[in-house]
């Protein structure tokens, strides 16, 4: 018995207009290309009149070829050729952006239902549709927010270096603490923050400083050392002290807050 499988070619490429249009939507919104709406709308039509190449007969080397190369075109037609840079950026978030619908979409049919044909079903209802017109606007909102929050936020991570004495060394990630302004009102000397676990059991603190400090709901002194060396993203820094706190930082990953007289030596 042979099965036959019924393709509407109209579906087929509203469904992929309207998939196409959301992609080009995102990237334009993630990287501010301001591009007007019948560009990228022209570009979703070229990229759904690129599906006749199923019906064609060609290697998949061919076919991925193809689809890669319809992607740059794309990019181009919806926001314009500035130079390859700008090109290759656009279509790299087109093609991360599709992953991830497409991931999503892939999850969905999976979990939730049984396949048939290009679309897949859930007591009689097509998910493709469910998915294009509620799910993939929630997932390119979540994705990005996500992505200008990442933006906002990536330039206040450091990579750190500090060398104690008998040249014990860590590394760690650093996070610029805009409200950590404390500095040693004796030396002049800033304070960065430690989480002091990062030191238990393998390095002990001899001939500490302190330094008195006010938070909003404690004040006392920190227990201070002055660094061999402190390295921030490779550049040498004399003029600090490592200040060790025992309360465990919020940030995820973090193990060291850095001071704000940071962005003036760097």
């Amino acid at each position: 018995m042979v099965n036959v499988m019924t393709i509407y070619i109209d579906v087929l490429f509203l469904i992929n207009f309207i998939f196409d249009f959301m992609l080009l939507l995102t990237v334009n919104v993630a990287l501010k290309r301001y591009s007007k709406i019948f560009r990228m709308v022209l570009a979703s039509l070229l990229g759904s009149i690129s599906l006749i190449s199923l019906f064609v007969p060609m290697s998949s080397l061919l076919l991925n070829l193809l689809k890669i190369v319809m992607g740059f075109i794309m990019v181009i037609v919806a926001f314009g050729y500035k130079n390859m840079r700008y090109t290759f950026y656009n279509a790299l978030y087109l093609y991360m952006t599709s992953i991830i619908l497409g991931g999503f979409l892939y999850y969905l049919k999976v979990n939730f239902s049984y396949s048939k044909g290009f679309s897949f079903y859930y007591k009689g209802i097509g998910f493709n549709y469910i998915y294009l017109i509620i799910g993939a606007p929630i997932i390119l909102i979540v994705f990005i927010k996500s992505l200008k929050a990442l933006k906002e936020v990536k330039n206040y991570y450091y990579r750190v270096k500090i060398v104690f004495k008998d040249n014990y060394e860590i590394l760690v990630v650093g996070f610029l603490d805009t409200g950590n302004k404390l500095k040693d009102p004796v030396t002049g000397k800033s304070v960065i923050l430690l989480n002091r676990k990062i030191l238990k059991g393998k390095y002990n603190i001899r001939s500490p400083m302190y330094v008195p400090y006010n938070g909003l709901n404690s004040h006392g002194l920190l227990e201070c050392v002055k660094p061999v060396k402190l390295i921030i993203n490779d550049k040498e820094l004399n003029n600090y002290l490592v200040g060790f706190s025992d309360a465990s930082f919020k940030l995820n990953g973090i193990d060291c807050l850095l001071n704000y007289k940071i962005l003036e030596d760097i």
